[in-house]
């Protein structure tokens, strides 16, 4: 069945906070996440790194976090949508390229994951609500980052 034009407007919006959320990680910019997400939004990252938590507290876990990081980037494509109403989600795959330094030796590892994402219609446009990150495969992965990561 054909998209209405609201529809198609829907996608694009919610694509551009996907895609706005990875610019604002892989530029550090942690404020720029409140522009996404709901104030009560849950980001849970449980999957990939162990933590879970609202906006606020997510972001002070990512500029401690990520700070060592000597280089990272998010690549998504291929999202999947399901609308019902003012409420809708998505599944995107993501590419995630990092490089770590480990006493003056750096790696560049990759991490593959499925961000599945639960938005809700607000009277400013769409926003997150719900973050979550699942894993799919991990490579070139260091064994003493592996070994801080769950299992």
């Amino acid at each position: 069945m054909p998209l209405t034009v609201e529809e198609m407007s829907d996608r694009f919006e919610i694509q551009d906070l996907i895609v706005g959320y990875c610019y604002a990680v892989d530029s550090s910019d942690w404020d720029a996440l409140d522009r996404f997400f709901m104030p009560d939004a849950v980001i849970d990252y449980s999957e990939m790194v162990g933590v879970s938590g609202g906006l606020q507290e997510i972001k002070r876990f990512l500029a401690e976090s990520l700070t060592p990081i000597l280089a990272f980037q998010h690549a998504v494509s291929t999202t999947q949508y399901t609308f019902n109403g003012d409420r809708a989600q998505t599944k995107t795959a993501c590419y995630n390229p990092m490089t770590v330094s480990n006493g003056g030796k750096a790696d560049t590892l990759v991490f593959g994951l499925w961000y599945i994402h639960d938005f809700v219609r607000t009277a400013e446009g769409w926003r997150i609500s719900r973050l979550y990150e699942q894993k799919c495969y991990s490579m070139n992965v260091p064994d003493w980052l592996a070994a801080q990561l769950p299992a």
